[in-house]
């Protein structure tokens, strides 16, 4: 059978590095060939980081970033290439996801804005870049967010098995999959998966992550605390609905902290963050699925085994596994999510589903920039 090579490159919420992976999309499935995780350097990645709130000079700081961080992605594809002995004439396209700064779903003029200038990896690489994902579904009315769920729909659904396809990144996910696959298919964001985790630690361990949830599981839940966390109006506003740094962030997470009138220990914040993600995870999925047999989970969050345990007891008698189990490596999901967007879009096949982010028709995502070759 012959190759089908596309690349997806993905940098999440937490910015601690670049996932790059080759997917082969020969047969029905998606065989990852190679991956590479690739550093962001310090300086960027605080200049991204700084971007995600509002501040002075933004446009200016947003352009020399949007560039940088095009060359860096670029260096990830050569990388890769060199990994997997790869030729890059047997690329058909990058998908590139780029870099959330802001996102803005609600309101008169919603947006959403992802940067790492798809220019400059077409031009470095030679390959065509298929980039800016998300905004044609938000100008049809749609949240623009999450876009994984068209994946997991193509890779995972089952005529046997009732599935929850659930996302942890920085922000969490779902999305349902009914075994009828004539019924609509639904998802949303759940709210925090490890992002304000990921910005504890880095506050008060200069990590960029809780190791397998030890810290976490050195504390214990702080009741007051995660009642506190759990009263944000975005857990019982209705899907389709979609959030992110800009209202789950170490700010608002300080500012909820103000409002409980007791000295929490830093290890017991960490322990409740983690049970705020465990419990605003498995509210949304008893709330919104009448029907499932398991939950398939992906993302960094896979990596943290105190969340999983976590996240198993909470969801019983309901079996939790991770997509290893169907054969996708869990935490390469998502960046193979987007070479499969890419492949979609130069085939003319719409990438979203309006079941999930309330567009008004499927759409045919993002733009492309031709390689050289092209």
């Amino acid at each position: 059978m012959s190759s089908d090579y596309f690349i997806g490159l993905m940098s999440g919420t937490s910015l601690d590095a670049i996932d790059a992976v080759l997917v082969d999309f020969g047969s029905d499935n998606a065989n990852i060939v190679e991956i590479l995780n690739h550093p962001i350097p310090n300086t960027l990645r605080n200049d991204l980081l700084a971007l995600c709130q509002p501040g002075d000079n933004e446009i200016e700081r947003m352009g020399h970033a949007d560039t940088q961080l095009g060359i860096v992605f670029a260096d990830a594809v050569k990388q890769l290439l060199e990994k997997s002995n790869t030729p890059v004439k047997e690329i058909h396209a990058i998908g590139s996801h780029g870099q959330t700064i802001r996102h803005m779903p609600d309101g008169d003029n919603p947006f959403t804005l992802q940067i790492g200038d798809a220019n400059q990896i077409a031009e470095l690489t030679g390959i065509t870049t298929v980039a800016d994902l998300r905004r044609r579904d938000m100008a049809a009315g749609g949240q623009g967010a999450p876009l994984v769920s068209a994946f997991h729909a193509a890779m995972f659904h089952s005529p046997t098995q009732a599935r929850i396809i659930l996302n942890i990144g920085g922000i969490a996910n779902i999305t349902t999959l009914p075994k009828d696959s004539n019924f609509i298919i639904a998802g949303f964001d759940t709210g925090p998966g490890n992002g304000l985790m990921d910005a504890w630690v880095q506050k008060h361990k200069q990590q960029n992550f809780d190791d397998e949830g030890q810290w976490a599981s050195s504390g214990k839940v702080n009741q007051k605390l995660l009642t506190q966390l759990l009263s944000n109006n975005y857990f019982i506003k209705a899907p389709p609905k979609s959030t992110g740094r800009e209202l789950f962030n170490l700010n608002w997470l300080e500012q909820q902290l103000s409002r409980v009138s007791e000295n929490i220990s830093d290890e017991d914040v960490q322990a409740t963050l983690a049970e705020f993600s465990v419990v605003s995870i498995s509210n949304a999925i008893i709330q919104h699925s009448s029907e499932v047999d398991e939950v398939i989970v992906c993302g960094g969050g896979t990596r943290n085994s105190f969340l999983m345990k976590n996240l198993s007891e909470n969801l019983k008698p309901t079996e939790v596994k991770t997509t290893d189990d169907l054969g996708l490596p869990a935490e390469w999901v998502e960046a193979a999510a987007f070479a499969w967007l890419a492949k979609e879009t130069l085939a003319h096949r719409p990438g979203n589903l309006p079941g999930v982010t309330g567009a008004r028709h499927p759409a045919i995502l993002g733009g492309i920039y031709p390689g050289l070759k092209a």
